[in-house]
């Protein structure tokens, strides 16, 4: 039987899967489509309906997403961004509106800003917030935003509606923990962890290797495993195969030990200092 999937509550109220399904460089080799399909089918079938994309690959990432969900829509919590050079007010909308076209679908559920640019952020809120009266977008929220970024985006009109910051974090990646996780902490907005493996680096430490035997669990379940015991976070693994998807949702099942992270810590410290915010 399939571990149920525990869910997260987003500031506007909605509850979404605390695992989901990132799709950086998929789509990108036709040789592969089937197969990427067929995983990210999966992974709705086992309950990870976050699907994170953007215009990888020139859009292809989203055509196949497009494609994975076409009968499925409604299951389905998409995410996508627009890339800062875009994020204009207009500039906003019309990427929406490609991106919209590439997927095959009438709306994104969350629009996120990929990394700050040359547009104040207040273009880029109006640009969201024209996309959701217009019925294109549902909510945004932003990606690769440091503390500094966030107190800016909160001083701006409209800029507390912010759902999540998508960033790079992982036993490896730990900076947020000194300052940008305890600051979404307190204003109850979830952090959107991607590379929770560090592009899969981390399955070969020996550390996660022994907890692995413990648990009778793969590497990578215990590295994902490790970021979704903080009860305020969203960790979408990329995965091209059906296999890895099931591996990856079976990190649910793992309940780390005090033992586990203490000896991880050990091994992976976490800062004792401002750390600048990592990105991919």
């Amino acid at each position: 039987m399939a571990t149920a999937m525990p869910k997260i509550r987003l500031p506007c109220g909605e509850h979404i899967p605390v695992l989901g399904h990132g799709t950086w460089h998929l789509g990108q080799d036709p040789r592969y489509r089937a197969q990427e399909l067929d995983a990210l089918r999966v992974g709705l079938d086992l309950g990870m309906t976050v699907i994170d994309t953007a215009a990888y690959g020139s859009g292809a990432s989203e055509v196949l997403v497009g494609a994975a969900i076409a009968d499925r829509r409604d299951e389905v919590f998409l995410v996508d961004k627009v890339l800062p050079s875009h994020a204009s007010m207009r500039g906003t909308m019309f990427a929406c509106e490609q991106s919209l076209a590439r997927l095959g679908t009438d709306r994104i559920d969350l629009y996120l800003l990929h990394w700050r640019g040359p547009f104040p952020l207040a273009d880029t809120i109006e640009g969201f917030e024209r996309l959701i009266e217009a019925g294109k977008i549902r909510m945004w929220g932003v990606s690769n935003f440091d503390v500094e970024d966030l107190e800016e985006l909160s001083s701006v009109r409209g800029g507390r509606a912010c759902q999540t910051d998508q960033v790079l974090y992982n036993l490896t990646r730990r900076g947020i923990e000194w300052d940008l996780h305890p600051w979404c902490r307190e204003r109850r907005m979830p952090i959107m962890a991607y590379s929770p493996i560090e592009h899969g680096r981390l399955v070969e430490d020996l550390a996660l290797l022994e907890i692995a035997r413990r648990h009778r669990a793969t590497p990578a379940q215990v590295a994902i495993a490790w970021v979704l015991r903080q009860h305020d976070m969203i960790a979408i693994p990329k995965a091209a195969t059906p296999d890895h998807v099931r591996e990856n949702h079976g990190a649910l099942a793992i309940t780390l030990s005090r033992l586990d992270v203490e000896e991880l810590d050990a091994v992976f410290p976490p800062p004792a200092d401002k750390v600048p915010l990592e990105v991919y």
